[in-house]
């Protein structure tokens, strides 16, 4: 099914909720909405399934205008933040629901959802009530009657969001295994750069109800069209330094010169960015030193995340692996010029790091 959304916007009252904008996800593949809170993922979602209607533009399915058409009168399938399941209703009975109503034969129903919730490893289960079962157990009843309704267009608003760490992780990645595996057009908003990455596909980078920029995922990660994009599509937040153009590079403010290559075109102020995985607290040949103090060390998962007061400004580091850092002590940082985004006065891309082949 192709969706298309041609130049909707959304207003309530006086407020701009969504900017006009187009985008058609593509069709058999999972497009993330990528955003702050009130970055307006969930406005487009409901645009999308037709619980509101645009203030203006058009919404396409197939080339059939459905603007108007409630969300009862079309195919969609949606997963919310919430665990919203059938109360009185088992397991078994919330995940067949879609099955009845397309009146399905009951063993055809029986071997769907069997098959379904050994997917989603809920089957010890399906004589239970949803109020019988942990968070993570009725969020994966609530993508099982999803499924379940097999409809061309699943809409999923940060469905992992309420759940706990370890749930969030084991999740994801059974979704990206089941979208991998599907035909349907999957939108799924979320908060998470990580989860964006991981999901693949497609990546439409939202902020106060913007649409900034839309493509494959590795894409728009590798090369954000502005500092609005970099700053969405990076956690922990991309490292953002005063710089100007100088001879050979970009001199930083109060620090180094970074041997970038700039646009003949470039403006003169500019901002450079590093990522906190690009640096290092051992040096290689060629890279900058970027001396400092530790302000703060964290340990998240198999990450360490370093936090350096410098003469460029505050830095953090995400280092592979465990490691311990005393406060206050001094720490210089290190990386490659190759690895600096550039950005102009305007916030536009200037340069990008190369990627390697097949990253």
């Amino acid at each position: 099914m192709q969706l298309t959304l041609e130049g909707i916007s959304r207003r309530v009252g006086a407020e701009t909720w969504l900017h006009p904008m187009d985008l058609a996800p593509r069709p058999g593949a999972v497009t993330v909405l990528l955003g702050a809170t009130q970055a307006g993922k969930t406005s487009l979602m409901r645009v999308m399934a037709g619980l509101d209607a645009p203030t203006a533009g058009r919404v396409r399915v197939d080339g059939t205008d459905v603007t108007g058409a409630p969300v009862r009168q079309r195919n969609v399938a949606m997963v919310y933040q919430q665990f919203i399941n059938y109360p009185s209703m088992t397991v078994f009975d919330n995940i067949a629901s879609p099955l009845k109503l397309a009146g399905r034969p009951r063993e055809q129903i029986r071997q769907q959802v069997q098959a379904l919730a050994e997917r989603l490893h809920i089957e010890p289960f399906l004589a239970r009530l949803p109020a019988e079962l942990s968070g993570g157990q009725q969020q994966r009843v609530a993508l099982a009657r999803a499924l379940a309704k097999q409809a061309p267009l699943m809409l999923l608003d940060e469905p992992l969001v309420n759940l706990d760490y370890k749930l969030r992780e084991e999740l994801r990645e059974e979704l990206s295994a089941l979208f991998a595996s599907g035909e349907a057009t999957v939108v799924y908003a979320t908060t998470e750069p990580a989860e964006a990455l991981l999901l693949g596909g497609y990546t439409a980078v939202l902020d106060r109800g913007e649409l900034l920029q839309y493509g494959p995922t590795a894409e728009v990660f590798h090369r954000p069209a502005s500092l609005r994009v970099a700053r969405a599509f990076s956690d922990p937040p991309m490292n953002l330094l005063a710089a100007e153009v100088a001879d050979g590079g970009a001199q930083l403010a109060c620090g180094p010169l970074i041997a970038v290559d700039l646009p003949t075109q470039a403006t003169r102020a500019l901002t450079l960015g590093l990522r906190a995985s690009a640096l290092r607290v051992q040096a290689r040949p060629g890279d900058v030193a970027l001396p400092g103090q530790v302000q703060l060390a964290e340990i998240s998962g198999s990450d360490t995340f370093v936090h350096v007061h410098t003469a460029v400004g505050e830095l953090v580091a995400q280092l592979t692996g465990v490691h311990e850092f005393e406060l206050g002590a001094a720490l210089t940082l290190y990386a490659s010029p190759a690895q600096a985004y550039a950005f102009d006065a305007s916030g536009a891309l200037l340069t990008a790091p190369q990627r390697a082949r097949g990253v």
